[in-house]
């Protein structure tokens, strides 16, 4: 009589499979919403958070799968690797995420200058759902940020402000900083006193029909029109603009301000994330990176 040894089956491997590839499905239709859709920063990280729990109930079921694999040879072993692979990518972003959320100050919001930051030309403003956070900056904020960032400071150029904005412009753009709001443009831009003026009607010899005869301008005849608020000082070039990491396309806020004084140019720059009350350290990061690319770009003129 011949004896046949039947296997038996896993059926927490099979399935651990099964729910790791729908949590692998699940996180990186997210990713891609957000990075190249409408998927706000908020849903992101709720549908991320979601699809990294079902991983880890992927990982319990793949670990059940291994331990019957081990003790009585049943089938599975590879769905139960496969589900771990599968359930990885949530489970490490989530993983990374929570050790920059506890090692990094609980900020939203960075800037070169504690004492006196860049203003917004126009102040970010965004539903944060879920994630709420407060909505000022306090003094204690910009002392935490100093503590933990003390290397994080503006700098200082030799040479005009006009000289300086052309190297700011480009390494913003180098940066993937998209500048789509500027004040203050008349002090960098080409001097139109330098442009040979147009010969005027007298110098053609044309004679006009009709004599224009000046009037006011009819702003000039409302006494009650509100004044345009002052942004920064005066004299003050400021730049405003957003930016989104590579790969997962987080929203950032970023202005950078131009300030001339005596024969030099300070560069301050703020960075703010869209979403939440913790940036996990990025919105630093993001500084440091335009800092030293300007500094590259600027080799030579710096003033210590």
């Amino acid at each position: 009589m011949t004896v046949r040894f039947v296997r038996p089956v896993s059926q927490s491997a099979f399935a651990s499979r099964r729910i790791g590839l729908a949590a692998l499905v699940l996180f990186l239709l997210a990713v891609m919403a957000h990075r190249f859709g409408p998927l706000t920063g908020p849903d992101f990280a709720a549908i991320v958070l979601f699809s990294a729990a079902i991983a880890m109930v992927a990982v319990l079921f793949a670990v059940v799968g291994l331990m019957r694999l081990w003790q009585v040879g049943a089938q599975g072993g590879v769905a139960a690797a496969r589900a771990l692979i599968y359930a990885a990518p949530p489970i490490i972003l989530v993983g990374f995420a929570a050790s920059l959320y506890f090692s990094t100050p609980p900020l939203y919001d960075v800037a070169t200058d504690v004492e006196d930051p860049p203003v917004w030309i126009r102040q970010p403003s965004a539903e944060q759902q879920w994630l709420q956070r407060a909505s000022m900056v306090t003094p204690s904020d910009r002392q935490l940020q100093l503590s933990a960032y003390p290397e994080l400071t503006g700098r200082r150029y030799e040479g005009a402000a006009d000289r300086i904005y052309e190297a700011v412009a480009k390494v913003a753009k180098s940066e993937r900083i998209t500048l789509d709001r500027r004040h203050g443009m008349e002090l960098v831009e080409p001097d139109i006193t330098e442009k040979p003026a147009p010969k005027t009607r007298a110098e053609t010899g044309a004679v006009p029909d009709n004599i224009p005869i000046p009037l006011p301008r009819p702003d000039q005849l409302r006494p009650g029109k509100p004044i345009e608020p002052e942004i920064g000082r005066p004299g003050d070039v400021i730049l405003q603009g957003q930016t989104r990491t590579l790969i997962l396309g987080l929203r950032f806020d970023v202005v950078i301000r131009l300030r001339e004084e005596a024969e030099t140019t300070m560069v301050d720059l703020r960075v703010a994330s869209r979403y939440g009350g913790h940036d996990l350290g990025l919105s630093a990061d993001i500084a440091q990176s335009f800092l030293r690319s300007l500094d590259s770009e600027l080799l030579g003129l710096a003033v210590d």
